[in-house]
C-alpha cells in the first residue's frame, strides 16, 4: 500500500508539496458528484492558460475553476516509477544474497522498519526532494520483504502446503494495491486535523511500525531446507520426486557447476523475459495511473471502492484461477501447456482492458475485473514456468536476475505515457501501454511457446510453485557420503 499510495494521493500532494503539471480545473466543491455540471468541467478543462482559466465565471461573478495542480506530470511518472524501482530492483539482489548467509528474520524485521519509517516520513515532506528521497528509502525495505519472506515461508511449511502458503503471501500484492484505493482517497478527503494527505503515510507508517515490532519479538528463523530434483534439462521434464534435505545454516557450494549465463541466454528464458517485462509494464501502466485517469475521465463518480473491489477482490481470485488451472493442465500435458495458459489468459484479458479506457464509468469497472480476472492469472503462472526450466543449482540467481530485469522494464516505461498523454490524450496513452503490452506480452507468450520441451512432467505429484525458495542449500555430510555412488552425487 505505501508503494501505490503516492498514485492515489498525487493529486492532493502536489498542490501541498508543488510538483507536476498545472492546468486549469473545475474547484473542488463543484468536482463533488451531487452537484457536477460537466459543461462546467469542460470549460475548465479547455481552458488553455492561467488568464483564461480565471475569467470564466458564473452568471453571479463566482468564478467555477481553479489553475492548479493535477498531480500529474513528469515529476510524478518519475516519483512513482524510476525513483523507487531503480533502487528496489538493485538491492533485492543484495538482499538476496544475504538471505543465504544471514539471518532473515532480522532482515526482515529491519525491511519492515525501514518501509514503516520511509512511509510515515512521507507524509511530513515539504518539497519534491524529500518525496524523491523517501520513495528510495521505501524501496530499500521493500526490496527485501519478496527475497527474506519468501525463504522464510519455504523453511516453515511442508512441500504440499507450500503451493498455497505462497499464493496467500501474494495476496499482500493485491491487497495493498486495492487498500491504496479507498485509504488514499477517502482519509484524504476526511483531512483529519487539516492534514489531508499526509494522514493516510501516518496511519499505515504506524501499522507498519507495529508489524516491525511484532516480527522481531515473535518470529523465529527456521531451519532451512532444499529441495532436489532430477531434470531433463532438455525437455524440462521432471523424472524422480524430490527429497527434502535438512541443511546447516551456512550453505555449501553445489558439486556441479552450471553456466548462469548459459541458464539465462537460452532462447525460451530470453523470450519469456521479455514478454514477463512486457506485461510487467502494463501492469504498472495501471496501477500507478488507474485513480488519476478516472477521476480525469470520470469527474463527478466516485470509483473509489470499486477500484479496489477489483484489485483486491477479483486480483486475489485471479490468481488462484491461474496456479489451478496451470497446475491440472500440466500434469496432463506439460510444462508448454503452462506456458499456452499464460499467453492465452492475457489475450483474453487484451479486449476487456481496452472497454476499461474506452466505456462509460459503469462499463468501465465491468470490463477492468473481467480483464483483472484474466490478467492477474499470470504472476504465479509465470515463476511456476521459470524455475521448471532452469537447474535447482542456479535457480535462485536466475530468479534475482530475472526480476531484477523484469522490474527495471516495467518499472521505468510507464514513463512514456506521460509525453503520449500530452501529445494525445490519456486514453490514447494508456491504450498504448496498458491494453497494449498486455496483447503484445501475449504474442510473446505464445512465441514462447515454441521453445519449451514437449514432453509431460512424469511426476504428478510435484508442486511447481516450490521451486521459489531458498533452495541452494545442501547438507555437505550427506554428500561425502555419497562419494561411492557418482549418479546419486551428481543428482545433489
Amino acid at each position: 500500500m505505501g508503494h501505490f499510495l503516492i498514485g492515489v494521493t498525487s493529486k492532493a500532494t502536489a498542490r501541498d508539496v508543488h510538483y507536476g503539471d498545472i492546468k486549469c480545473q473545475l474547484l473542488e466543491h463543484l468536482a463533488d458528484s451531487n452537484v457536477f455540471n460537466y459543461t462546467l468541467h469542460e470549460r475548465c478543462d479547455t481552458s488553455p492558460d492561467q488568464r483564461s482559466c480565471e475569467l470564466l465565471v458564473l452568471e453571479d461573478g463566482s468564478p467555477f475553476c481553479e489553475w492548479n495542480y493535477n498531480g500529474l506530470g513528469f515529476q510524478y511518472q518519475l516519483l512513482a516509477g524510476p525513483a523507487f524501482i531503480a533502487v528496489y530492483s538493485i538491492v533485492g539482489v543484495f538482499f538476496g544474497m544475504a538471505a543465504d548467509k544471514f539471518n532473515r528474520v532480522r532482515l526482515l524485521s529491519l525491511c519492515t522498519l525501514v518501509s514503516a519509517a520511509a512511509i510515515g516520513l512521507i507524509g511530513m515532506a515539504t518539497s519534491y526532494w524529500h518525496l524523491i528521497l523517501l520513495r528510495i528509502m521505501l524501496a530499500v525495505g521493500e526490496a527485501g520483504t519478496n527475497p527474506l519472506s519468501t525463504g522464510i515461508l519455504s523453511d516453515l511449511f511442508s512441500e504440499e502446503k507450500r503451493g498455497l502458503v505462497m499464493a496467500i503471501f501474494n495476496w499482500g500484492i493485491y491487497a495493498g494495491i486495492g487498500l491504496a484505493f479507498p485509504v488514499g482517497r477517502y482519509v484524504t478527503e476526511m483531512n483529519v486535523g487539516g492534514l489531508g494527505w499526509r494522514v493516510p503515510y501516518y496511519v499505515s507508517g504506524m501499522i507498519g511500525l507495529i508489524v516491525a515490532a511484532l516480527a522481531i519479538t515473535t518470529m523465529t528463523e527456521p531451519k532451512r531446507t532444499a529441495i532436489s530434483e532430477e531434470a531433463d534439462n532438455d525437455n524440462n521434464e521432471v523424472s524422480k520426486p524430490r527429497t527434502v534435505v535438512q541443511t546447516p545454516t551456512t550453505p555449501t557450494e553445489s558439486s556441479e557447476k552450471t553456466s548462469i549465463w548459459k541458464v539465462l541466454f537460452q532462447p525460451k528464458i530470453l523470450i519469456l523475459c521479455i514478454a514477463a517485462s512486457i506485461r510487467h509494464t502494463g501492469g504498472f501502466c495501471f496501477a500507478y495511473n488507474a485513480d488519476l485517469f478516472y477521476r480525469d475521465i470520470f469527474p463527478g463518480y466516485d470509483l473509489g471502492w470499486s477500484l479496489f473491489v477489483v484489485t483486491f477482490l477479483v486480483g486475489s481470485v485471479g490468481v488462484v484461477i491461474g496456479g489451478v488451472t496451470s497446475d491440472s493442465i500440466v500434469k496432463k500435458y506439460g510444462i508448454r501447456s503452462r506456458v499456452a495458459v499464460l499467453a492465452i489468459s492475457q489475450l483474453i484479458a487484451t479486449p476487456f482492458a481496452y472497454g476499461s479506457i474506452y466505456l462509460g464509468p459503469t462499463g468501465a469497472m465491468v470490463t477492468l475485473a473481467i480483464s483483472y480476472l484474466f490478467a492477474e492469472m499470470w504472476f504465479g503462472i509465470l515463476f511456476a514456468i521459470l524455475v521448471e526450466s532452469v537447474p535447482m543449482s542456479v535457480r535462485s540467481t536466475t530468479v534475482g536476475a530475472f526480476l531484477f530485469w523484469m522490474n527495471n522494464f516495467g518499472g521505468n516505461v510507464p514513463m512514456f505515457v506521460e509525453p503520449v498523454r500530452k501529445a494525445y490524450d490519456y486514453k490514447t496513452a494508456l491504450a498504448i501501454f496498458y491494453a497494449g503490452f498486455y496483447l503484445l506480452s501475449s504474442l510473446m507468450f505464445g512465441m514462447t511457446v515454441l521453445f519449451m520441451g514437449k514432453k509431460k512432467s512424469k511426476n504428478t505429484n510435484v508442486h511447481t510453485l516450490a521451486g521459489i525458495e531458498n533452495g541452494g542449500f545442501k547438507n555437505s555430510e550427506s554428500d561425502n557420503g555419497l562419494k561411492g555412488f557418482p549418479s546419486l552425487e551428481n543428482h545433489l
